[in-house]
C-alpha cells in the first residue's frame, strides 16, 4: 500500500503547481482567478500542517486544518461563481462555515468524536464539489468551453461520490478511526482521489481562463473599444460574408456611410475627452435603432458605416434618417451633434467596396447641402436627396 505521507506530499505538490499556474493568470484581472489561486494555496497549507503535525495532531491542529480545508473549498466555489459573472459571496455559506467549524471544535475539544468530524468535513467537501460542478455544467453552452466545464464537473462530482461513500462507511462503522496520515485503505483512496481530481479541476479552470483571454483578444480585434462598433476590418469581413450568404438565397442590401458634423470643432473647443464621449454617444444612439440583422462599424475617426440587410435604397434612406434624428436628440455631457450620411443600394453584381465609394460620394453631397441630412447616391441620371426638414440648430463651436 502506498505511504499516506508520500501521497500527502504529492497532494501538496499538485496544489502548489495549481497555485503557480493559476497565479500566472492573476494579472489578467479575470474574475474568480485569485479566489481559485487562494483556494489551492489554502489546501496546500492545510496538507503541510497535517504533515508537520504528524500522526497524533493536537486539537488546534485538527480544528485549524478543518477550517482551512473548508475555507479553501468555499474559495473555489466563490471563484467559480465570480468567473461566470455571478455574485461570489453568499452570506448563508459564510454562516454555515462558521457553524460547521464551531461544531468541529465541539467534537474535538468538548466531546471528541472522530466520526462526527469526518461526517461534517465530508458534507462540506461534498457541498463545494457539487456546487462547482453544477456551475461549470450550467455554463458549458459554448463549444469552446464545453470540454473544460465538463472536466471540472466530472472531477468535482467524482470526489463528491467518494465523500458520500465515506459518510456511509462512518455511519455503518466500517471506517476505522485513524488519523489522516496513518496507513489505511480509506486514507489512500481519499488522498489518491484528491491527487487526481484537484489538478483536473485546476486544469479545467486554467482552460476556461485562457478561453476568456482569447475571447478578449478576439473582441479587441473585431470591436472598437471606444464605440463598441465593429472595427473597419471586422465590418468589411462580416459584411462581405453576409452578402455572399444572402445573395445565394436572394435578397437586397443597402449601405449607409455616416459622418459626425463638425467633429473637429468639438475636439478643438471641448477637448478630445469630450470628443471621445461624443463618439460613444453617437454609436450608442445608432446601435439602439438598428435591427438584428444589420451591421454597424466604425470606418475611422468620426465616420461609421451601416449595412442594412433586406432593405432597398428607399428603406435604407428612411432608416438612416431615423438614425440621424436619434443622434440629433442625443447628447454627451451637454454637447450635442448632428450627422450627415450617404446611402446606396448594393446590386446583385456589385461589390461592397464600390457601394461604399458611391455612398461616400453621396455623403459629401450631404455635407455640401448644409449637413444634418441624408443623401441617396445617384442612380444613372437620377439623384434623390432627403434632408432634415426642421431648422438646423447650431452645432458646438
Amino acid at each position: 500500500m502506498p505511504s499516506a505521507v508520500a501521497l500527502l506530499g504529492t497532494l501538496i505538490v499538485s496544489c502548489l503547481i495549481s497555485v503557480a499556474v493559476l497565479g500566472s493568470l492573476a494579472r489578467t484581472g479575470l474574475p474568480g482567478v485569485i479566489r481559485w489561486c487562494l483556494g489551492y494555496a489554502l489546501l496546500a497549507a492545510a496538507s503541510c500542517w497535517i504533515l508537520i503535525a504528524g500522526a497524533q495532531g493536537r486539537a488546534i491542529t485538527i480544528v485549524g486544518v478543518s477550517f482551512a480545508t473548508l475555507s479553501a473549498v468555499l474559495l473555489l466555489v466563490q471563484g467559480t461563481r465570480g468567473f461566470f459573472g455571478m455574485q461570489p459571496v453568499r452570506r448563508d455559506e459564510c454562516v454555515a462555515l462558521l457553524v460547521v467549524c464551531a461544531a468541529l471544535a465541539y467534537f474535538t475539544c468538548v466531546s471528541p468524536n472522530i466520526g462526527a468530524r469526518g461526517v461534517l468535513i465530508s458534507l462540506g467537501l461534498i457541498y463545494g464539489r457539487i456546487v462547482v460542478g453544477a456551475l461549470a455544467l450550467r455554463h458549458a453552452s459554448g463549444e469552446r468551453t464545453r470540454y473544460a466545464c465538463r472536466l471540472i464537473a466530472v472531477s468535482a462530482w467524482l470526489g463528491a461520490l467518494v465523500y458520500f461513500a465515506r459518510i456511509a462507511a462512518i455511519a455503518s462503522g466500517k471506517m476505522p478511526t485513524l488519523s489522516f496520515i496513518q496507513p489505511s485503505p480509506w486514507n489512500v483512496v481519499l488522498m489518491g482521489l484528491a491527487i487526481v481530481t484537484l489538478p483536473c479541476m485546476s486544469t479545467g479552470m486554467v482552460m476556461l481562463a485562457h478561453e476568456r483571454i482569447l475571447q478578449r483578444m478576439e473582441k479587441l480585434a473585431t470591436v472598437d473599444e471606444l464605440t463598441g462598433a465593429l472595427t473597419r476590418r471586422a465590418f468589411m469581413e462580416r459584411a462581405n460574408a453576409l452578402l455572399d450568404a444572402v445573395r445565394a438565397r436572394g435578397g437586397s442590401f443597402s449601405i449607409a456611410i455616416l459622418d459626425i458634423d463638425k467633429f473637429k470643432a468639438v475636439n478643438d473647443s471641448f477637448g478630445h475627452a469630450v470628443g471621445d464621449r461624443l463618439l460613444a454617444q453617437v454609436s450608442s444612439a445608432v446601435s439602439a435603432q438598428l435591427r438584428a440583422g444589420d451591421l454597424f462599424g466604425r470606418l475611422g475617426g468620426e465616420e461609421f458605416a451601416v449595412l442594412f440587410a433586406q432593405a432597398d435604397k428607399h428603406d435604407a434612406l428612411r432608416m438612416t434618417n431615423e438614425l440621424r434624428a436619434a443622434v440629433e436628440r442625443s447628447s454627451a455631457h451637454g454637447v450635442s451633434c448632428t450627422l450627415s450620411a450617404g446611402v446606396d443600394a448594393i446590386g446583385a453584381h456589385d461589390t461592397l467596396e464600390s457601394a461604399i465609394v458611391r455612398a461616400d460620394a453621396a455623403l459629401y453631397v450631404a455635407k455640401a447641402s448644409g449637413r444634418n441630412c441624408v443623401t441617396l447616391a445617384p442612380q444613372t441620371d437620377v439623384a434623390d436627396a432627403a434632408c432634415a426638414a426642421e431648422p438646423r440648430r447650431a452645432e458646438p463651436a
